[in-house]
């Protein structure tokens, strides 16, 4: 048996079942691809679900792959035991109706044996306790002792989850050793000691469960086969579990290096090392695959990884930021299997360097509210934190929930998670309710769609189309006709498409003989198409044939920013990284907007990278091609599909040229060069990770120029600049000139405050073991009263210094306390809070400096005049 390397294993297996004629899949995404039971792939099968069930035919009878998984149902045991982790790869071969149980048993002997040259007496068969084929098979065929085949039962050797395929397993174990056991003569399999450790896993999906505790075989069985990839390196390397396998020991030494300790010399820093070392990890292979840091889903997974390892790296004394170093080494060890980690190296890094500065930020902020939430209640001498200061933390600090339990429990303590769950609902509900759009439309009014058959829509043809009324909806009742005001219309056909996907709906007209319908929106619910209309003449009726006609000139608009909204996204894949994806798009007569996933603004030359791109291929005039076909005929094409997206049986794939393809449901160009030209107007930051692009075509273009062409015209007159092109010189001498009128500003506020001084110190009065001065002044901006307060208060140790400005309109209090003040207790933050109220104000500071706003001119005095009161509160 001969040591072997972690990624040297991963290619033996693979190339293993490739000579047992099995096709070598890379990995899928940890971003289920169409499965929203999963947040992110958790075993070597899941993404093959759908193989097995024969949803979706496999490219092959036989499959082999190594997956990258995530799990993090025990995310707050990772690092206090060697055994959790929350990243690992699942060595899997698969066969979909092809072989059975003879060869897999004989392959995985064969690997493991003749490949691997492990010894066959160190390694012991189980088989669930009724399958005697596979006991025949393992003793008869294979040759294994009867006394190494180990029966267990179905809650060890039988795969199920709920109804559907099912079927008994046989796992192979490794024995480590007398030396790892429990002592007992009858350890073997399934003793809850160390020695045996399970490294092989195979599945026979043969029978059916109807849920009702009965089994039919299948027609078709198939064969799941798991092994963990690091369990499989610690046998091969005599390592004690995953963090001393080779490729992984690297990343924790580098965790060492970075600490300045040594693994293995304090149990509790040991705990902290593998926190960082696994999640590290899993962090890295996460944004690899589009997984983004975020508030909700897997994007919350990742935020809570990275904040954990950020808060073990304070608790191991590092100071500053490390884990994008750290994220270096995982790709130095992994690139061999996942070369895109290093095509992605770049961005990994932003995300993760972006991630842990936004959080070291707050992160001392928080713990020292966390402490002194533990001191009281330790001195309470109560065990819960309540789930408001746990919301605080996260809402404030972006603590994650399950880091709050870590610190608490490392305390004693526990803190109150329903009422956190609530505050948390609260909040979501809040959000949900500021995004809702509330466009006047009924739920009374949307019971009555239910009966309408689907609309039939022309829109990608035509845009007159001759129709029948079929519904009038009006005041939330159907009518059989109307003869004014606002109403709802349904036709059996439209040219008018439905808002949806993004766009916006159509407007226009529906005229008949002596009538006219003016159409200000288009909606659409279920496949029924909503006419949102105005009755300008006429009375339209029930079975009316009416004439259909959309605004065409704001529907060509319409299509130049939707078809450059699609090359926007081509172009941004292009020049930012295939990581960009749709994250929203609004898209109207007047420009585009689209939202996409990166976690940085874009650089002025990025923009102008991405609006070159975009324009040379609508000058370019490539061919607009629209068809329809299945959804996987459709990603065979390239199709690019909104993520989470629910497609029918049949999509309308959007190609333009070479440079884009997607599935899309709107309307488009027939032509690139029709959009004219695409100018970037605004980019912007819409929510962590979330960047938006908004942009405009054709006469918006043109508009565009003739705007900012009057702007140049006009500012070049208020300049009285001559040449426009001498613009930019003058204003560089205007910022000059008042660079130096500033100074000179400065210079004389300075000698008002000097003059001031002596004026106001000679109204000093004592209180207690302090002095105090108040001043009012209409004749001192507050930056001058600053000054007076910090020369007052630097003369004066004992000083308390209040200043009331009434400057260019708007009132201030600036306050400041000598040192020796402040030791006696003056504070003025605190006594600016209070007297500034007095005058209508707010506002507050430090205990040696503070300002402060005010409304009531007429109340200043009374304001300055409480001061001393207020102080003698304070001061000792």
């Amino acid at each position: 048996m001969k040591w072997t390397g972690l990624n040297e294993l991963r290619e033996k297996y693979l190339s293993f079942f490739e000579s047992k004629d099995h096709l070598r899949l890379p990995s899928y995404p940890l971003v289920p691809i169409n499965d929203k039971s999963l947040l992110l792939i958790n075993s070597g099968m899941a993404p093959m679900k759908k193989f097995f069930t024969g949803e979706v035919e496999p490219p092959r009878k036989r499959v082999t792959t190594c997956q990258k998984c995530i799990r993090t149902p025990d995310l707050e045991r990772v690092g206090h035991t060697a055994r959790h982790g929350t990243y690992f790869e699942m060595l899997g071969n698969f066969s979909f109706g092809d072989y059975f149980k003879d060869e897999a048993i004989a392959w995985s002997w064969e690997f493991l044996t003749k490949t691997l040259e492990i010894p066959g007496d160190l390694l012991w068969p189980s088989i669930y306790e009724n399958d005697e084929e596979a006991y025949k098979i393992w003793t008869k065929d294979i040759g294994v002792p009867a006394e190494h085949v180990v029966r267990l039962g179905k809650e060890d050797n039988f795969w199920e989850h709920g109804t559907g395929p099912c079927g008994p397993c046989s796992e192979i174990y490794f024995d480590r050793g007398e030396k790892r056991g429990c002592g007992s003569p009858d350890c073997k399999p399934g003793c809850d000691c160390d020695r045996f450790m399970e490294i092989w896993n195979n599945v026979f999906s043969q029978f059916n469960n109807d849920g009702n505790g009965n089994y039919t075989e299948l027609a078709q069985k198939n064969i799941d086969t798991g092994m963990g990839l690091e369990r499989l390196a610690c046998v091969m390397q005599d390592v004690d579990n995953m963090f001393e396998v080779d490729t992984i020991r690297k990343i924790l030494d580098a965790v060492c290096a970075i600490a300045n300790k040594t693994y293995g010399d304090e149990a509790k820093d040991d705990i902290s090392i593998r926190v960082i070392t696994d999640h590290i990890r899993s962090a890295t292979f996460m944004i690899s695959d589009g997984v983004i840091p975020s508030n909700e889903g897997r994007g919350y997974v990742l935020r809570r990884i990275l904040r954990r390892a950020s808060r073990h790296g304070k608790l191991l004394g590092i100071d500053r930021m490390f884990l994008p170093e750290l994220c270096k080494v995982v790709i130095g060890e992994n690139k061999a299997g996942y070369p895109e980690l290093e095509e992605k190296m770049d961005y990994i890094l932003k995300v993760i360097s972006i991630e842990e500065e936004r959080f070291n930020a707050t992160i001392d902020s928080g713990l020292s509210i966390l402490n002194g939430i533990i001191e009281k209640a330790k001195a309470d001498g109560v065990k819960t934190v309540s789930g408001e200061d746990a919301f605080k933390l996260y809402d404030t600090f972006g603590f994650p929930i399950d880091l709050t339990r870590e610190i608490l429990e490392e305390n004693g303590l526990e803190t109150n998670e329903e009422e956190f769950k609530k505050l948390m609902a609260d909040q979501r509900d809040r959000a949900r309710s500021a995004r809702a759009n509330i466009s006047g439309w009924s739920d009374q009014s949307k019971t009555l769609l239910t009966g309408f058959a689907k609309t039939e829509f022309t829109g990608y043809t035509e845009t007159v189309t001759t129709a029948k009324v079929i519904g009038i909806i009006g005041d939330d009742e159907a009518r059989d006709s109307i003869s004014e005001g606002e109403f709802t219309l349904i036709l059996d056909k439209t040219p008018f498409y439905g808002e949806g996907g993004g766009q916006v709906g159509d407007t226009g007209v529906i005229v008949g003989e002596n009538l006219s319908i003016e159409v200000t929106d288009t909606k659409k619910s279920d496949g029924v198409y909503i006419h949102i209309c105005n009755l300008v003449s006429g009375t339209v009726k029930i079975g009316d044939t009416v004439s259909a006609q959309i605004n065409a000139e704001r529907r060509d608009a319409i299509k130049r920013n939707h078809s450059a909204a699609h090359l926007l996204q081509a172009a941004l894949r292009q020049v930012l990284g295939t990581h960009v994806e749709q994250a929203g798009s609004y898209v109207d007569a007047e420009r585009v907007r689209f939202d996409f996933t990166h976690f940085a603004a874009l650089t002025a030359d990025e923009i102008k990278q991405v609006e070159k791109l975009v324009n040379t291929h609508i000058l370019a005039g490539e061919a607009v091609v629209t068809a329809e076909t299945d959804i996987d005929s459709a990603r065979k094409m390239g199709a690019m599909a909104l993520f989470g997206e629910k497609y029918g049986s049949v999509v309308r794939v959007v190609k333009m040229g070479e440079f884009s393809t997607e599935l899309c449901g709107g309307t488009h160009l027939d032509n690139t060069g029709k959009a004219g030209l695409f100018k970037i107007i605004a980019e912007s930051s819409v929510a962590a990770g979330v960047r938006r692009i908004e942009g405009i075509t054709g006469t918006g273009v043109l508009d565009y120029i003739s705007e900012k062409d009057t702007l140049i015209a006009d500012t070049a007159k208020e300049l009285k600049v001559s040449k426009i092109g001498d613009i930019a010189l003058h204003a560089a001498h205007l910022q000059d000139e008042l660079k130096h009128l500033k100074s000179e500003i400065e210079s004389l506020n300075s000698k008002i405050a000097a003059s001031k001084t002596a004026d106001i110190m000679s109204g000093a009065k004592a209180v207690g073991s302090v002095r105090i001065v108040t001043a009012m002044t209409d004749a001192m901006a507050p930056d001058a009263a600053r000054s007076v307060c910090d020369d007052l208060k630097a003369n004066n140790p004992d000083i308390v210094v209040v200043i009331g400005t009434s400057f260019e309109g708007k009132l201030n209090f600036v306050a400041a306390c000598g040192k020796d003040a402040v030791a006696a207790g003056a504070h003025a933050g605190k006594l600016l809070s209070q007297i500034s109220a007095i005058a209508g104000g707010k506002g507050g500071g430090r205990p040696d400096n503070a300002m402060s706003g005010a409304a009531d001119a007429s109340k200043m005095n009374d304001a300055l005049e409480a001061a001393a009161d207020v102080l003698a509160g304070l001061v000792k």
